[in-house]
């Protein structure tokens, strides 16, 4: 697997590694994030422990892998505090993955820990690595301030997605538009990434015909994965996915009341598969905030897997059906690619940058400095042959409605499109920032 992007999580993991001290890490994520491999990668060729976890008989399975590294555990008496102690001298590193499965078959395995790090490791060079991905229940168990092992750990790392701007390291035969395709589908999964090895609609409509296919049953694995009842989880995402992103339309959609409905919705956003997102120059709580779904691999399962799954099954789907509505997925996409290169291009210094709206008014970007009250505006358009000027006429009428620093605002405006009809830099006196798939191809490493 490549590890591109990773290069700030791999230094974490060597200087650790490289320490004079015992060290408990914490490494988490969302399922195919790619945890396994890093830690594997940058521990590989020493002397370590590696165990996953399962559902049952943990211990049993542990002190096996124990006597696998080393016969002379197998004359020790079957106890996690025991084999602790023994591996502290043994090997330099120990790593449980999928830790939260050894919670859930026995709680009392975090007081275990915490009394042998106390006890026997805390003066020792060992480092323990404890990797999950059911982010609710580490978050619960371990990253609370009330768990046991709270003050033991020495760091965390939450594993995110790979940007945008290196996925030419995993596809250096697509030119931009295709990794823009690619990444509505994968976003910047790891493990949905090395999936797509070759043209992106060939590799689909290869892969849809396929019986073991992963799209067919991904996003219900997913959801069984992290809740006990994924049927009323999976009508709430169908709600978000299909455009209800105000609380009370996803009530009316799932039927819920909406004391019933917000317990749900924040457990969703514990596992990073819906985000609340509010207008940018809104306070976090505020009553104008929408709910959405976070990574590009759910929108384009609902999109255009589970309305389809029968055809699917059936054989008979026509992948034409994505590519006739794949440009209009794409918009919302597209800004996301655009937010991130306003990031890294700095063509404009921001504190702050997301969407705006109020009432039926929207704008694709706002960037905010609120050092010296600029403002930056700025439309995405999944199109080619856009006339700038007829897009910023349209946002020139917006902007009025936005109520930050009315009085003294220096204002910038922004489009981003597949390419242009022609380019400007000005616009009513206002400094005009035209952006094509060319500028952003520049960009991509």
């Amino acid at each position: 697997m490549n590890f591109i992007d990773r290069n700030s999580e791999l230094e974490e993991i060597r200087e650790v590694l490289e320490s004079k001290k015992f060290e408990l890490i914490i490494i988490y994520g969302r399922r195919r994030i790619g945890k396994t491999a890093l830690i594997l990668h940058s521990t590989e060729g020493m002397k370590r422990i590696y165990y996953l976890g399962v559902g049952r008989q943990n211990l049993d399975r542990f002190y096996r892998e124990c006597g696998n590294y080393n016969k002379e555990f197998l004359s020790l008496r079957k106890d996690f505090d025991v084999l602790f102690s023994e591996l502290s001298k043994k090997v330099n590193i120990v790593i449980l993955d999928e830790f939260q499965n050894l919670i859930m078959e026995d709680s009392n395995i975090l007081h275990i820990l915490q009394s042998v790090i106390d006890q026997k490791l805390k003066n020792t060079n060992l480092k323990v690595f404890l990797l999950g991905s059911s982010i609710s229940i580490l978050k619960s168990t371990l990253l609370n301030y009330k768990s046991p092992l709270y003050g033991r750990r020495t760091g965390s790392i939450k594993l995110q997605s790979i940007g945008f701007f290196n996925l030419r390291s995993f596809f250096p035969w697509a030119d931009v538009k295709e990794l823009i395709e690619i990444y509505g589908f994968t976003d910047g999964i790891p493990q949905y990434l090395i999936q797509v090895n070759k043209s992106f609609w060939n590799w689909l409509e290869d892969n849809l015909m396929k019986e073991r296919s992963f799209l067919r049953d991904e996003v219900d694995f997913l959801l069984r994965y992290e809740f006990d009842n994924p049927n009323t989880y999976m009508s709430i995402l169908q709600a978000i996915a299909f455009g209800k992103t105000k609380l009370n339309e996803i009530r009316n959609f799932c039927k819920m009341n909406r004391t019933d409905l917000s317990p749900y919705l924040r457990n969703l956003m514990e596992v990073d598969l819906i985000m609340r997102e509010v207008p940018i120059t809104e306070k976090l709580k505020s009553r104008f905030g929408r709910y959405y779904i976070k990574d590009n691999f759910l929108k384009f399962w609902f999109r255009f897997i589970f309305p389809n799954i029968s055809a699917i099954e059936a054989k008979i789907f026509d992948i034409t059906l994505i590519q006739a509505n794949y440009s209009q997925f794409l918009g919302r996409i597209f800004e996301d690619v655009a937010k991130q290169y306003l990031i890294k291009a700095k063509i404009f210094k921001f504190s702050k940058i997301g969407r705006w709206w109020w009432k039926d008014i929207e704008i694709d970007l706002v960037a905010l400095n609120d050092l010296t009250n600029e403002i930056f505006f700025v439309e995405c358009k999944w199109k080619r042959n856009v006339d700038p000027e007829e897009i910023l006429a349209k946002l020139d009428d917006k902007v009025r409605f936005v109520k930050w620093h009315l009085d003294d605002r220096i204002e910038f405006f922004g489009v981003i499109a597949r390419n242009f009809t022609h380019k400007i830099s000005k616009f009513h006196g206002k400094k005009v920032f035209c952006i094509d798939l060319k500028d952003i191809d520049k960009l991509i490493n």
